[in-house]
């Protein structure tokens, strides 16, 4: 529920948010502002990319733990703007 609110409060401005967030004792590396004909595909790569699970569903790719560094070096390298959002 609180994913759900916080994804309303995403501007879309074409900017990639990767934010970290607690969840039951773990930590999580959020990615918003992805288009959901990407999302798949990104979440994917990303897992490759940070060599740990992950999902994605509403709009959102959730990395297990705490990658939120390797993730925007992952989007800078491909082109994409992003930036550290978030605690």
């Amino acid at each position: 529920m609180q994913a759900q609110r916080r994804l309303n409060r995403v501007p879309d401005d074409g900017v990639i948010r990767v934010a970290r967030e607690r969840r039951r004792g773990g930590t999580m590396s959020v990615v918003t502002g992805l288009r959901d004909d990407e999302l798949l595909a990104v979440a994917a790569a990303l897992k490759r990319c940070c060599g740990t699970g992950g999902t994605a569903k509403n709009g959102v790719v959730e990395i297990q733990g705490d990658h939120r560094t390797a993730i925007v070096a992952w989007f800078a390298q491909a082109g994409r703007k992003a930036k550290l959002a978030g605690g």
